[in-house]
């Protein structure tokens, strides 16, 4: 039976999600990670973790499909007994995202809808429908972002999703306080990835607008997220709960 630690991050297969595995990875984690379509990517990552001399397995979800979560987790406890021998994993790590930039007097109902569903609604029913998994002494890390300190008009309706994710983990740590259960949340600012790409395209002197407004003097790149998730998932922040870790650099101070 496998005595390291266990990390389920949805969304794994490239960005964040990936570099937060490979970054748990190294920290002595196995890790679980969902990809949505990016099969290949995704067993790419698994094979990059198991070089690290880890454990890890894949699984598709559709973090924005509820209806799907009993599956999942059907799955998931199946993946966990037959790699692990165990019942149950460790550390939760809700990552999967989508962007859908508009003014808010553009936003239409589809798109509010759809970035509800993967960035609040799924995360919410996700995190419920896993609780039965998520061994006691664990943790819940949650990604939030930036832009709800700051505002970058075109993301009303993103950040308004994240700010309910950012009150949700107070309460998944209030209410899973009693089964050693810690709850926080990363927000990150500006990253370089696929997530954030279109946008710099759109607008080429985004990056250096965004550079002149941060104090470290640089927009981010992925692999200044995961270390800051591996932390949350580590022994060293056993007494960190219900809190809010911003990882922007200093933007907007």
């Amino acid at each position: 039976m496998s005595t390291n630690k266990i990390a389920l991050i949805t969304g794994g297969s490239r960005g964040l999600g990936k570099d937060m595995a490979l970054q748990l990875a190294q920290a002595g984690h196995d890790i679980v990670l969902t990809y949505h379509s990016r099969q290949e990517e995704a067993q790419a990552v698994v094979g990059q973790v198991e070089a690290l001399g880890r454990k890890a397995a894949a699984l598709q979800l559709d973090a924005s499909q509820a209806a799907t979560f009993a599956g999942f987790a059907e799955a998931l406890g199946q993946q966990l007994q037959g790699q692990w021998g165990r019942s149950n994993f460790d550390f939760l790590i809700n990552n999967a995202g989508i962007d859908a930039a508009a003014p808010f007097a553009q936003t239409t109902e589809e798109s509010f809808d759809r970035l509800l569903n993967v960035h609040f609604k799924g995360v919410f029913f996700l995190t419920q429908t896993l609780l039965p998994l998520l061994a006691d002494g664990g943790g819940i890390v949650n990604l939030s972002t930036g832009l709800t300190r700051f505002t970058t008009p075109g993301y009303a309706a993103y950040a308004s999703m994240k700010g309910a994710v950012e009150v949700f983990t107070k309460y998944l740590a209030k209410e899973l306080g009693s089964r050693g259960i810690r709850a926080n949340l990363v927000a990150p600012g500006i990253i370089k990835t696929d997530f954030t790409k279109a946008v710099r395209e759109q607008h080429p002197q985004l990056e250096a607008y965004m550079s002149g407004q941060t104090a470290l003097g640089r927009i981010g790149e992925p692999e200044d997220i995961g270390g800051v998730v591996a932390f949350l998932c580590s022994e060293a922040a056993r007494w960190v709960n219900a809190q809010r870790l911003e990882a922007s650099g200093g933007y907007s101070l």
